[in-house]
């Protein structure tokens, strides 16, 4: 058994975010000592560190606690894990496009305030509001 210190050490998630996800139900809450503190198993800390790992990956918390929940038994849920998997790299597909706009605008407008100076294309972009013409 573990303390929620040694728990957060081996698994590479804090202490607040393991008591968060006992709150939300993310993780189970462990069994507690004669002490009253958190004595935390081998198989709590493998499903913290499979949750950290998920986040790590970008999965969402919600999607996380369900690839969690396949765990049991890994053939009989492949096709459950790879659905929710297939759904997030669509999503990371997805922000990847966008981030890759934002990076094509943005290096225009720096090539654009290198040659210009003032006034500044980056203030001026930034100051348009909503609909303006970019």
């Amino acid at each position: 058994m573990a303390t929620i210190g040694e728990a957060a050490r081996r698994s590479g998630v804090n202490i607040e975010t393991i008591r968060y996800y006992e709150r939300s139900g993310v993780v189970p809450c462990p069994a507690r000592g004669t002490n009253g503190r958190r004595d935390y198993s081998e198989a709590d800390i493998r499903r913290l560190t499979f949750i950290r790992r998920c986040r790590d990956m970008g999965f969402a918390l919600a999607d996380a606690r369900r690839l969690a929940s396949l765990t049991a038994d890994l053939r009989a849920n492949c096709a459950d894990a790879q659905a929710v998997a297939e759904t997030h790299l669509a999503t990371v597909r997805t922000r990847l496009a966008e981030l890759r706009a934002i990076e094509a605008e943005l290096a225009a407008l720096v090539q654009d305030c290198a040659r210009r100076g003032r006034p500044c294309p980056v203030l001026e972009k930034l100051e348009e509001g909503p609909g303006k013409p970019g």
